[in-house]
């Protein structure tokens, strides 16, 4: 539709795009962090944290909300966020924080410019369902890890319920817009057991509290095999 020499609709277009842009840096970071801040997960931070150890790497730092969780022996770290707001808004907490951590902003599903093997651990908590890619970013993370290295997580994903699982793939279609890119629907036991890392724990279960399309939590510890380590795997690697 035209009027007056006016495109309307590329008119449209252009508030659409920059009312979005807004949103994204605006709004949704602030209603990321007061939701990431839920006592209910503050659980899970805790038991990440616990088996952390060494170097480490944490992929989707976000605005730091995991700072105050890491041990006391854990001064330094390297953090990966490939989102501008979300890092400026981590120069904040890493500053209170009295650790040195330096940010990364090329994504985990991108090579990174680190040497193999950097990482005695790798941290990821609730990540996976926003990364475009979460094959390479494992396949990534497998590279980064040294050998017997941990992958430590604490996701969301597809819940066995098949009630909720369609709820996950309807609502999902909103989340991807909304929330950031969030997939309420990924598998994270099948995207795991495609890569090369080795399960080594793996728990499931429901968060206590918030909606069951997005309570379904995925938790535990994957490994780079160790040197001379024989393995069996189920399923070939791809």
């Amino acid at each position: 539709m035209r009027n007056q020499g006016i495109d309307c609709q590329a008119l449209l277009t252009h508030y659409a795009f920059e009312s979005m842009g807004f949103y994204d840096n605006h709004i949704l970071p602030r209603v990321l962090d007061f939701a990431m801040k839920r006592s209910a997960l503050a659980e899970q931070r805790e038991w990440v944290m616990k088996h952390v150890k060494g170097q480490v790497l944490e992929i989707g730092f976000g605005s730091g909300l995991n700072l105050p969780y890491y041990p006391r022996e854990v001064r330094t770290l390297s953090a990966i966020e490939p989102n501008t707001v979300m890092r400026n808004r981590a120069m904040k907490r890493i500053a209170k924080s009295g650790r040195t951590v330096s940010l990364i902003a090329r994504g985990i599903d991108k090579k990174q410019f680190l040497t193999d093997g950097s990482f005695d651990t790798i941290v990821s908590t609730w990540t996976m369902c926003t990364i475009s890619d979460p094959a390479a970013a494992l396949k990534e993370i497998y590279r980064l890890l040294k050998r017997g290295g941990k992958f430590i997580f604490v996701e969301h994903g597809l819940s066995p319920d098949r009630q909720v699982a369609r709820r996950q793939k309807k609502y999902t279609r909103f989340t991807q817009k909304w929330g950031g890119g969030c997939h309420l629907d990924r598998d994270i036991d099948a995207i795991l057991r495609a890569s090369k890392l080795e399960i080594d724990k793996l728990e499931k279960f429901y968060l206590a509290s918030g909606l069951r399309a997005g309570a379904y939590t995925y938790r535990g510890i994957a490994v780079h095999e160790k040197p001379g380590e024989l393995r069996i795997r189920d399923t070939p690697l791809k």
